[in-house]
């Protein structure tokens, strides 16, 4: 039995040992190909007049909630989504007729006292409460009663009259007196009266006017929100009106551009629906606060909209051109490499890459700007950018050289971080 099994395992054994040599095997160390070969470009500096460029979302100039202003049964509706009514336009009417009732009635009571101050017009006033009808007949009674006492006193003073007779003339005068004072102010009462019931008929009318509710500027129908023949109440919602010519652009800008922006400035907007077209916008409005969560202030642009074909919530575009100059320094924005977070550009010195971090600002056309980490005058790599870093050898590629290890014979423009603010 044991002379079987070392004739087994024999050949398990062979196996083993081979395996364990073929390991130990020395590794093959690869050359040193010597320097990259990499494209370079020089970090420059150049003049330019900044433009703030932000995104925006469009609003009506003017959007209004009509509802209505009395209650009643809605009775011809004119108009739904999307037709354009004009100022004044009736868009809803509402049954009338207790409106009507209340009118004639204040229109009575109104006549009745104007009658009784002797006017004819509902315009007309008291010029002088003496001159009213119940003061004049007050006062003709009180001048009858003033000149019969005046002529029995002169009577009695004669020895001619009895004294009763004066002390009757007396009480009838003063009598007359009291009538007429109380005349005086009776008729002051009424002329308030007059007012108080001028004034009711005034708001009656309102109310028959309210019920034709109309539009109170030109603007598209964006809602309707009332039915034919549906009972309303006060303050219930008919109509969304909006008007969108011209139409606003609100933008948010950074808070360092908050000295960039005018009004009066220009913009140009440009919409994913309306592709290859710019819109031209002008800064009207600027907040006077920055929100404090994102670092930003809103700006409103107002965009000539005639033809009605901006809608509002649309998403868009603008560049806003503006009078600040500056010097800055820019490099090509395939120079910039974002990795673990940060944007790196690699200097080149005496063959030797030197990596840096660096700070970008605004895009230009194929350039990005540089606010920290480089100097004009400095020569950057521009190719072979995964490959590099501080120490690594490197050597002008020749123009049309092989491609690199990126495979093409220039490196595509990499992925480069947000600007920094």
């Amino acid at each position: 039995m044991h002379p079987r099994i070392v004739l087994f395992t024999t050949p398990l054994l062979f196996t083993l040992l081979a395996a364990c040599n073929k390991q130990a095997a020395p590794v093959q160390v690869k050359k040193d190909s010597g320097p990259l070969a990499v494209r370079m470009a020089n970090v420059q500096a150049k003049d330019i007049n900044r433009v703030v460029e932000t995104t925006g979302t469009l609003f009506p100039f003017e959007e209004a909630v009509i509802s209505a202003e009395i209650d009643g049964k809605a009775e011809e509706i004119r108009f739904d989504l999307g037709d354009i009514v004009d100022k004044g336009q009736p868009l809803v009417r509402i049954n009338d007729e207790e409106q009507r009732y209340q009118v004639q009635q204040s229109e009575a009571q109104l006549r009745q006292s104007l009658e009784r101050l002797g006017l004819k017009s509902e315009t007309d006033k008291v010029a002088d409460v003496r001159e009213t009808p119940d003061v004049r007949r007050a006062r003709a009674d009180l001048t009858e009663a003033e000149q019969r006492f005046k002529r029995t006193r002169q009577l009695v003073d004669q020895n001619i009259g009895a004294k009763s007779e004066l002390d009757q003339a007396s009480s009838r005068y003063q009598a007359a007196q009291a009538a007429y004072d109380s005349t005086v102010n009776q008729t002051r009462n009424l002329i308030q009266e007059v007012e108080r019931f001028r004034a009711n008929l005034e708001l009656q009318r309102k109310r028959l006017r309210d019920t034709t509710v109309k539009a109170p500027f030109r603007a598209i129908v964006k809602e309707r929100q009332v039915s034919l023949g549906q009972f309303v109440r006060t303050n219930t919602p008919l109509f969304v009106l909006v008007k969108i010519d011209p139409i606003r652009l609100r933008i948010e800008i950074p808070e360092r551009m908050a000295p960039w922006i005018k009004i009066n400035q220009l913009a140009d907007v440009s919409l994913e629906a309306f592709e290859g077209r710019k819109f031209v916008g002008r800064i009207w409005r600027i907040s006077p606060t920055v929100d404090q969560s994102k670092r930003t202030f809103v700006a409103e642009a107002l965009i000539d909209n005639k033809s009605g074909e901006l809608k509002p919530g649309s998403y868009a575009k603008a560049r806003v051109p503006t009078s600040k100059n500056e010097r800055i320094v820019v490099i090509p924005q395939r120079a910039v490499y974002y990795v673990l977070g940060s944007n790196k550009a690699f200097v080149v010195k005496d063959g030797v890459i030197d990596s840096r971090d660096v700070r970008l600002g605004d895009r230009i056309d194929q350039d990005v700007e540089i606010l920290e980490g480089l100097s004009e005058g400095e020569q950057i790599a521009t190719t072979q950018l995964p490959r590099l870093d501080t120490g690594v050898k490197v050597k002008l590629a020749p123009e049309g050289g092989k491609k690199d290890a990126t495979g093409a014979a220039a490196q595509p423009k990499p992925q480069a971080g947000p600007p920094a603010n």
